[in-house]
């Protein structure tokens, strides 16, 4: 398995979040980000206890293939 980096949030402290990846294996995107725990966003989210959620600054989703572009620079998008 590998996993590609498809984009840093540049305005992040010390570089280290968001962050978005993409499995070439499983074909799923991997996201980095602030843990969501305000209760009153949580109680909106019909959340199973194994999931969990994390937020990234809107502009991140440019990286997400499909949206603009692969996101990779090959054009291609991945379903």
């Amino acid at each position: 398995m590998a996993l590609h980096v498809l984009g840093k949030d540049p305005d992040s402290p010390e570089g280290k979040s968001a962050t978005v990846y993409y499995d070439d294996v499983r074909h799923r995107y991997l996201v980095q980000g602030l843990k969501v725990l305000d209760q009153e966003r949580l109680d909106q989210l019909d959340l199973p206890d194994h999931e969990g959620v994390v937020e990234i600054p809107t502009y991140m989703a440019q990286f997400f293939r499909g949206v603009a572009g692969s996101g990779d620079g090959t054009g291609a998008d991945v379903h």
